[in-house]
């Protein structure tokens, strides 16, 4: 009988999905889930809802709510993290904020100031985590679905080597339903490898299992069409310069580069698609308004209790291949340990990997193509920097992660990047405890009055260049 516990049950999308799925699984239906949070309504809504499931469907898996962290851990056999730091109200300044300086965010939640700061809201909260587990249940695997999905699984990947951990996403099989409809092939049929990091992870290799066909070219045959191009623009584009298709949508990736939500043109351009397909914000005003629809209303009453297909989340796939015995291939994060070679060691990547009685098995990737590595590099930065300044507790690291990033690098000065920071830093300061005291220093603009002298310095070659280009310019020929 496994125990299970889902920290931060309070996830009314990814708790019922989970607990449905585990309850859909044969080997898992005699196990204990226990719904771990720390907001009293929201828990007892789903334990209601999921004693319904058992009930109605004649299992015998248990369900138990608590409230006490340390109870739902112990003697886990498997954690699964689902936890948002903060809430809708740190939600709405991630993204009302960066707005005021320009850097307009569609999701929020990733990369950009948004995903730094729920990072640097979340990091602590994983750590203490990890610290129960070593006392409570040090064989426990871990399953994190809490964003920023790599900054957090970077940290992780830095504290917690002792726990196998891993970070899931539902980015590759989604891309997959999208390419079988581009390429017009199953998706089951499709052979495949993907890797890269999360929300930007590479098809490397598109086959059709039947046939043995290299499908790629295909796509970016299709890709050139505006029927295919218009339902994922940034997707699209991206493919068309860099060679490859990458996991996530529009409003995600281009939160990701500097290319495509900079400025209006760009915006109106690449991201006009309502919601999640680049609108401004869409993915906090879809949360505050089923916050204020749902504040008073349990809506799992109107949800069907009954079981059926398990959906495309490897949670189950995974702790049934750990319970079982049974082996089982997914995309998940990891930190590399060698899986990508020209990706830095210790950071967070998204690979193929097994999962067994033994537990998680990433796979050598190796080189990614270098454009591809490039473009990912430009998030890993950042996610470096977020989790250096998380558990140093240094503030200034927080502004080179804010400075650093694509978009607010391709919006705002060092300046604007600094205040900016500083802001959002006071604004969430109660949910960022390891910054207790610390500032982001300011540095005021230094005026240059209109009469000042330069400090008489030696010649830069390059400026004694222009000035022999000066003097030859005076010669009269």
């Amino acid at each position: 009988m496994p125990k299970i516990a889902m920290i931060g049950a309070g996830s009314q999308i990814f708790c019922k999905t989970l607990s449905m799925d585990i309850m859909a699984t044969p080997a898992l239906r005699d196990s204990e889930i226990w719904l771990m949070s720390r907001t009293k309504p929201k828990i007892d809504r789903m334990e209601k809802f999921l004693k319904k499931v058992v009930k109605e469907n004649k299992l015998p898996t248990k369900i138990y709510s608590t409230l006490d962290r340390k109870k739902a851990l112990e003697g886990a056999d498997f954690v699964i993290v689902m936890i948002q730091v903060g809430g809708l109200e740190a939600f709405k300044i991630d993204y009302e904020i960066p707005l005021k300086y320009g850097v307009d965010q569609c999701i929020g939640d990733s990369l950009g100031a948004g995903g730094i700061f729920r990072g640097l809201r979340t990091i602590p909260a994983l750590a203490e985590i990890v610290e129960d587990m070593r006392t409570l249940c040090p064989g426990a695997l871990l399953l994190n679905y809490s964003n920023p999905m790599a900054a957090n699984c970077l940290a992780l990947g830095r504290i917690a080597s002792d726990i196998q951990a891993i970070g899931l996403c539902h980015g590759v099989q989604t891309t997959l339903d999208l390419l079988s409809r581009y390429a017009d092939v199953p998706k089951e049929n499709i052979d495949y490898l993907c890797a890269g990091i999360n929300h930007m992870a590479w098809f490397l290799q598109l086959q059709d299992g039947r046939t043995g066909k290299d499908i790629n070219p295909v796509i970016m045959k299709n890709i050139e069409k505006p029927e295919y191009y218009v339902n994922e623009k940034v997707r699209c584009e991206v493919a068309r310069h860099f060679g490859y298709f990458m996991t996530e949508s529009t409003g995600h990736l281009s939160e990701y580069i500097p290319w495509f939500r900079k400025n209006k043109k760009a915006l109106d351009l690449y991201c006009d698609q309502p919601a999640f397909g680049g609108e401004s914000g869409a993915y906090y005003k879809y949360s505050a308004y089923l916050a204020e629809k749902f504040g008073h209303i349990d809506y799992l009453e109107f949800e069907d209790t009954k079981l059926s297909k398990r959906s495309v989340e490897y949670c189950s796939y995974i702790l049934e291949a750990k319970t079982t015995g049974i082996p089982f291939k997914l995309n998940g994060n990891v930190r590399n340990d060698g899986c990508i070679t020209n990706l830095p060691g210790g950071c967070c990547v998204e690979v193929p990997v097994f999962v067994d009685k033994q537990g998680f098995h990433p796979v050598r990737v190796g080189n990614l193509p270098v454009q591809c590595a490039a473009l990912n590099m430009t998030n890993v930065l950042v996610q470096q920097l977020t989790v250096e300044a998380s558990l140093t507790g240094n503030p200034e690291h927080i502004m080179h992660a804010v400075a650093m990033d694509p978009l607010t690098s391709a919006v705002c000065t060092l300046a604007e990047a600094r205040e900016m920071a500083s802001e959002m830093l006071e604004a969430e300061r109660k949910w960022l405890p390891q910054f207790a005291g610390g500032k982001i220093a300011p540095k005021p603009a230094v005026k240059i009055p209109g009469n000042v002298k330069p400090v008489d310095v030696p010649l830069d070659p390059a400026l004694a260049i222009v000035h022999r280009f000066g003097k030859l310019a005076e010669i009269k020929g």
